[in-house]
């Protein structure tokens, strides 16, 4: 093929060179590779617009110097592979004449590198305005846009917006005063007006970081990661009408779901579908609620265990055994993510395991005839069932172990009244054996006798330390499982306080959960009248007696310090009490804007900052307004295992608490 040339300069002719002719050169400056984004993106533009730029070649020689008609690129070596992907696309011939400058007379290397080196990059402020400019004049979309490109209508969808942030923020960006994560979080929103209200009001330094950005920019919306959003979905809230705002910067492609009340109203009536579903297994009724109604004061009915058929059985325990082995795999890998079919199977087991377990709980017909049941969304944005409540005008006597609203099922909480009430039913007792031989015993001598009967009780049990542990066992049970506290003689009053009036969202926490779980397993194993409570409590062995001893006696402990309450050896108490069980608070709570942080002063925050991170992160925030500060103490103070000094548990020695305590150590 004849190569047609022109002088250029006088060191250099341009050329058209076959591209098969072209040979990457030993002597180019740049050893990284192209990126395959980068060689699709010429090659994109080259398709579209054609080559904007000559190749810079040089002749290839043999060892007797003579041309061997082949020639090194020194300066487009990404333009010529970008050719050649267009070649194995066959958009065009190898053959294809490629527009060249041959420069037999300056160093090849020094080209290379000059080409590399000597130019100025696009800021990219200008680039997003560009774009937009295409889209606005040319009419064209984030997708043509991107063939012409060689980039995805994503990064063009990006770019668009950028482009469309306030003509003052670009500025700011282009001076350095804001950084592209921060552009990017105030082009959440294309409202100008937004934009710059909340760059006004913000502070500067952390208090512009991305996070708070995106949240004062979207402080009227709802989060498409907040539980209702999870529980609806987004296509079915969009599908509703609701309008969504999407983050095009997310990973995950989020967003913020503008109208809350259609939100609400979405969720309300699928948890009522649920509610009507589980209705429909018999139960009274069915009532569904955003968040649990705590104040509701029935009484609850947990479930029997029951033993599974031994076919059933089998089947479970093979399941345990897959689901054990699968993960034994993983085990001390915190930091992999499992399988995508290995994590499949994990659930599917997870709800097999499950389906069978529940069989292994089953309420009695005549209790879900009368009882009912709540349906609420939890926290992570699934249908919470809570099955078994009982309302006042369906109550029957002795139905069985509940949970209790309040442990104290006494109506008048006084020694006297309780002896009183045992004295009276001694009483009745005795006067009626009596009477069988003439004549009811005088009430002082039943008093006197029934004293000193107590006295030797007392002498007895405290001289019985097991017997002693299964009275006050049962006692607490008796209150704990079954509302009631006339079922023994020893006056023991277990008064359980609820703590949501205390602390806002308390009951949905991990702990609160925790705790509710444990007790929902002790209730199924409980006997289903009071009478048998006794003997089921002397029928457990020293442990599981032990732990159900320990479990009703956490339920009363009431630690929480109220203005009014001068009662210091209460709280001193408290402390030993946390002393002896190694109390980590940090397993239950974190220094949240929301939980301390945006509820003290920026003096106190900025303590906490120093205490749990440096006094230079102190310093650094110090500046900010109150609620940005909190924030960025927030997440400063993330995993550092800060408490307040009220959360903090004093070390105690060792051996002193192994001495006291011998299963503490």
């Amino acid at each position: 093929m004849t190569i047609k040339t022109k002088t250029v300069t006088e060191r250099a002719v341009e050329a058209l060179i076959p591209l098969d002719k072209l040979k990457k050169s030993p002597r180019n400056a740049r050893t990284t590779p192209h990126t395959e984004a980068a060689i699709e993106a010429l090659a994109a533009s080259i398709n579209v617009k054609g080559m904007l730029q000559n190749l810079v070649v040089e002749p290839e020689r043999d060892a007797k110097g003579a041309e061997t008609g082949w020639y090194y690129v020194t300066a487009g070596e990404g333009r010529r592979l970008a050719q050649l992907l267009r070649v194995k696309r066959r958009q065009v011939k190898k053959t294809e004449p490629i527009r060249c400058v041959v420069d037999d007379t300056n160093d090849p290397h020094e080209v290379s590198l000059d080409e590399n080196v000597t130019r100025s990059a696009m800021h990219p402020a200008d680039q997003f305005e560009a774009f937009k400019r295409l889209g606005d004049e040319q009419g064209w979309g984030a997708e043509e846009i991107g063939a012409r490109f060689g980039v995805t209508a994503q990064v063009v969808r990006q770019r668009l917006r950028l482009g469309a942030v306030s003509p003052r923020l670009m500025q700011r960006y282009r001076e350095g005063e804001l950084t592209l994560d921060q552009l990017m979080a105030f082009a959440i929103s294309e409202d100008h007006a937004r934009q710059e209200q909340v760059y006004d009001t913000l502070n500067t330094g952390w208090g512009r970081d991305p996070r708070t950005i995106r949240q004062r920019m979207m402080e009227t919306h709802v989060d498409a990661t907040d539980r209702r959003a999870i529980f609806v979905g987004v296509d079915a809230y969009a599908e509703a009408g609701g309008a969504v705002v999407r983050d095009l910067f997310s990973e995950d492609g989020g967003g913020y779901l503008e109208d809350g009340a259609l939100l609400d109203r979405l969720a309300l009536e699928k948890l009522s579908g649920v509610a009507a579903d589980v209705q429909a297994e018999g139960w009274k009724w069915a009532e569904a609620y955003l968040d649990f109604p705590y104040d509701h004061g029935l009484r609850r009915s947990y479930p029997r265990q029951v033993d599974l058929p031994a076919k059933d059985r089998k089947r479970l325990d093979a399941l345990r055994a897959q689901y054990d082995e699968l993960y034994e795999q993983y085990e001390g890998e915190e930091d992999e993510e499992l399988p995508e079919d290995l994590d499949a199977r994990i659930e599917q087991l997870e709800g097999e395991i499950e389906q069978l377990a529940e069989r292994q709980r089953v309420y009695d017909p005549e209790m879900v005839a009368r009882a009912g049941v709540f349906v609420t969304l939890d926290r992570d944005g699934r249908a919470r069932v809570e099955r078994g409540y009982i309302r006042p005008e369906d109550e029957q006597e002795h139905d069985g172990p509940d949970a209790g609203n309040d442990l104290d099922g006494a109506d008048d909480d006084s020694p006297s009244a309780g002896a009183g009430d045992d004295l009276s039913a001694a009483q009745d007792s005795d006067s009626t054996e009596d009477a069988r031989e003439g004549k009811p015993l005088p009430d002082l001598l039943v008093r006197d006798l029934t004293a000193h009967r107590t006295l030797g009780l007392r002498l007895a049990l405290g001289e019985q330390p097991g017997v002693a542990l299964i009275a006050v066992t049962h006692a607490l049970a008796a209150q704990a499982f079954y509302h009631v506290g006339d079922e023994t003689c020893l006056e023991i009053r277990a008064t359980d306080t609820p703590l949501r009036g205390h602390a806002a969202g308390i009951d949905d926490t991990s702990a609160a959960q925790a705790l509710a779980a444990r007790h929902e397993a002790w209730a199924a194993q409980m006997p289903s009248e009071v009478e048998d409570l006794w003997a089921f409590v002397t029928s457990l062995d020293d442990e599981r007696r032990m732990s159900l001893f320990a479990h009703c006696a956490a339920a009363t402990v009431f630690a929480v310090r109220l203005r009014w309450d001068r009662r210091s050896s209460v709280l001193e108490g408290a402390d030993r009490l946390a002393e002896a069980v190694s109390l980590d608070m940090t397993a239950h709570w974190q220094p949240t804007a929301n939980a301390y942080l945006g509820r003290v002063t920026k003096a106190q925050i900025a303590q906490a900052v120093r205490e749990g991170v440096s006094d230079e992160e102190a310093e650094r925030i110090a500046s900010m307004k109150k609620q940005p500060m909190a924030d960025a103490a927030e997440r400063l103070l993330a995993g550092t295992g800060w408490l307040p000094a009220l959360l903090r548990t004093s070390q105690v020695d060792g051996a002193e608490l192994g001495e006291a305590f011998p299963e503490a150590t």
